[in-house]
């Protein structure tokens, strides 16, 4: 598995990562398999967040990790806090500091790699956050921050109070939901693609050197449910995937991620798998070289279109 350097931190770290969010629904058992085979297929980045099953999938991974006895500094472990589900968003130097002594005790461990602020608050207090990450940070219980689903003035807010360095910002893309991508393409155009969501992220990112984490990379988007596998929307798509995985004697899956780790920014894909033969096929995308034609073919037969 490939490294890349996480923001400009000197942080080394396996190009893809593997989020947690679904392990609440496996046993002991199950959830020792998934961490292993990651291990065993280069994966030492591990995403996780206070909310994903209430806590469980935390829970269910601290445990399984220990008992597997890898060792704690060969692995790096990410949490997120933030989301009161169905509530609200909360930012309070409380919350956060809360959370993380919930996610430690949990996880079983002292520290966690890195900790992301889950979502934008817009009540938030940049100086309240500052408190919370320097008290964290000072503790040792976290070594490196950054955000997840933010705009580049939501950074820049915090940027002026925070005194760490914001390396990562999770977000979502994939084949089908690349808006961050297509806006850069339909610049001074007024078609729907020109249109601007997110802020320039995809450049404010690589100038800032802050790592783009892509979370539901196989997700259908654009308002379509499941994913974009054998939908009957994206007929073209999965004729050019299949036909480049067969090529290159590799899954649909690890070709859908290597589109994404083919960007020169360097991005660190976050997958969802909780079935280790698909994690284990999925890791060979680091091995797979899309050339600038493929990209672009895959990225045409999602239904984009260059102007």
């Amino acid at each position: 598995m490939k490294k890349i350097n996480i923001g400009n931190s000197g942080l080394l770290a396996s190009e893809i990562s593997l989020g947690i969010m679904r392990m609440n629904a496996l046993t002991h058992e199950e959830a020792t398999a998934v961490i292993r085979t990651a291990v065993d297929n280069g994966i030492d980045y591990f995403d996780h967040a206070d909310i994903y099953g209430r806590g469980t999938s935390e829970e269910i991974f601290g445990k399984a990790f220990k008992e597997l006895g890898i060792a704690r500094d060969s692995v790096m472990l990410q949490t997120k806090c933030g989301i009161v589900p169905g509530v609200m968003f909360d930012f309070s130097k409380e919350h956060i500091i809360a959370s993380v002594e919930g996610s430690l005790k949990r996880l079983q461990t002292d520290y966690v790699d890195a900790l992301l602020l889950h979502r934008p608050d817009t009540l938030m207090e940049p100086e309240e956050v500052a408190e919370a990450f320097d008290e964290l940070h000072k503790a040792g219980k976290v070594r490196h921050f950054g955000v997840s689903n933010q705009n580049p003035m939501q950074v820049e807010l915090l940027k002026k109070v925070v005194t760490q360095p914001l390396l990562i910002n999770q977000l979502q893309l994939s084949l089908t939901h690349a808006p961050m991508i297509d806006a850069g393409f339909n610049v001074n155009m007024m078609n729907n693609p020109s249109l601007v969501h997110d802020g320039s992220v995809l450049e404010y990112s690589r100038i800032s050197d802050m790592t783009i984490q892509p979370w539901s990379p196989f997700q259908a988007g654009n308002g379509k449910k499941g994913l974009f596998f054998d939908h009957p929307d994206y007929v073209e798509l999965n004729e050019k995937i299949e036909a480049i995985a067969e090529d290159k004697g590799v899954s649909r899956e690890a070709i859908a991620i290597a589109w994404l780790l083919r960007h020169p920014a360097k991005m660190q894909p976050i997958v969802g798998s909780m079935n280790p033969e698909r994690i284990a096929a999925i890791c060979k995308a680091s091995d797979v070289a899309l050339s600038r034609t493929e990209w672009y073919d895959l990225y045409k037969a999602a239904g984009k279109k260059l102007p």
